[in-house]
């Protein structure tokens, strides 16, 4: 089980090492391109009739000219470079990544009793019908007339994935919950490249090819596409790092939290395609700056109450022995330097609880996850009691005394 444990441990690292890689081509070549839709000079100096706009950059010592041909040159380049391995392989990566910590890892990272008691084969399947319903669902709304109305679309849009948070974190653990919002959003996007734009791209070039004039639709409809990804790219990367920060998933207001984030995100998002317009507009980044203000206040860490009367503890009782069998029996089979749980190899986060120094160093930490946020053990797998609670919570409001 240890070398199990180790080999799985070294396979996430080297498959979250790709994700990153690949998310930050895919990220910055999208980026890059709508940056560069903004910036077009438009109508262009260019006298050729088929250029709909161009721009003048400088970058790395040189200058370059892009011209943008909305139909195509009429004739097709010998070398023609396409965006869309950079999509794909951030796609495989991150489902690769779930299917290793989450799917692999279920019972743990998944399944939460205190949430809905599941099988982990269910929350598997959960998790996946998930990221297929939400793409079908996506897809089939975009190919509604609602699309043609960029804020009825973002509005209803919005609504669906407030709907499927909210079900979500009703079903699993906030990690989870968050975790795989992202992974149906990031298959949103994928789906986006594979189905509509790459194929779209390819009807064009074909059509050239054959001497045809290419149907703008197949342009518009990846335009269209490309503009809803980039709008969820900075939601999808905040839900990356989300589960370094529990104070955003664990609390029973999780699914608001995450679309709060997402609205400011989006409105920041907003400002800078605007500004490349040449279009500034404050209020957007205050808006959002704003939300996250009203966020950081709401979720100032506060005792969550636990079910049924407040639990006091003796203070005869407050001693670090007692402390120390909680931390043993609760916490030490994950915070350990060889955790005994076969998902982990290491402790996570680096924090280890064996010894009486390391309990004292860690206080506020075991403090705010284990009774304020309630957010540790993961799922309560180690089943911790409500006076267990109360003892921690006791302990460290003595001082967190070492004896």
């Amino acid at each position: 089980m240890a070398l199990e444990a180790y080999m799985l441990d070294w396979a996430q690292m080297l498959v979250r090492w790709l994700h990153l890689i690949t998310g930050i081509a895919w990220i910055g070549s999208s980026f890059y391109f709508v940056w560069l839709d903004n910036h077009l000079e438009v109508p262009p100096k260019d006298p050729n009739p088929r250029v709909y706009g161009e721009i003048w950059s400088v970058h790395g010592g040189g200058f370059y000219h892009n011209r943008k041909f909305l139909q195509g040159p009429g004739w097709i380049p010998e070398k023609l470079h396409w965006f869309k391995y950079e999509a794909y392989f951030t796609w495989m990566s991150g489902m690769g990544l779930l299917a290793l910590l989450y799917w692999a890892g279920a019972s743990t990272f998944m399944v939460d009793p205190a949430v809905l008691p599941l099988e982990p084969w269910q929350a598997v399947a959960i998790g996946f019908g998930v990221l297929v319903g939400g793409w079908l669902l996506y897809e089939g709304l975009c190919r509604t007339e609602l699309v043609k109305s960029g804020m009825d679309f973002a509005v209803i849009g919005f609504a669906l994935l407030a709907l499927i948070t909210f079900g979500l974190t009703q079903v699993f653990g906030g990690r989870a919950a968050f975790i795989h919002i992202g992974a149906m959003i990031g298959t949103c996007m994928v789906g986006n490249v594979f189905f509509t734009i790459i194929p779209g791209q390819k009807k064009m070039v074909a059509a050239i090819a054959e001497g045809r004039e290419p149907d703008p639709i197949w342009g518009q409809r990846g335009k269209q596409r490309s503009v809803h990804n980039n709008y969820l790219t900075l939601p999808v990367l905040f839900i990356m790092i989300s589960n370094h920060y529990p104070m955003t998933y664990s609390g029973k207001w999780n699914w608001a939290v995450l679309l709060v984030i997402t609205l400011a995100a989006m409105l920041i998002r907003h400002f800078f395609n605007l500004k490349h317009k040449g279009v500034i507009k404050p209020a957007l980044p205050l808006a959002g700056a704003a939300l996250f203000a009203l966020l950081a206040v709401f979720l100032y860490p506060r005792p969550q109450a636990a079910s049924g009367p407040a639990i006091v503890i003796p203070p005869e009782k407050v001693t670090f022995a007692n402390v120390q069998d909680v931390i043993n029996n609760r916490c030490v089979s994950c915070h350990a330097a060889t955790p005994s749980r076969g998902n982990f190899v290491t402790a996570p986060a680096g924090i280890k609880l064996e010894d009486p120094a390391d309990i004292k160093r860690w206080a506020g930490r075991i403090h705010e996850q284990a009774v304020v946020r309630r957010a540790m053990p993961q799922g309560n797998v180690t089943g911790i009691t409500e006076e267990e609670r109360a003892l921690l919570g006791a302990w460290y409001a003595a001082g967190a005394p070492g004896k």
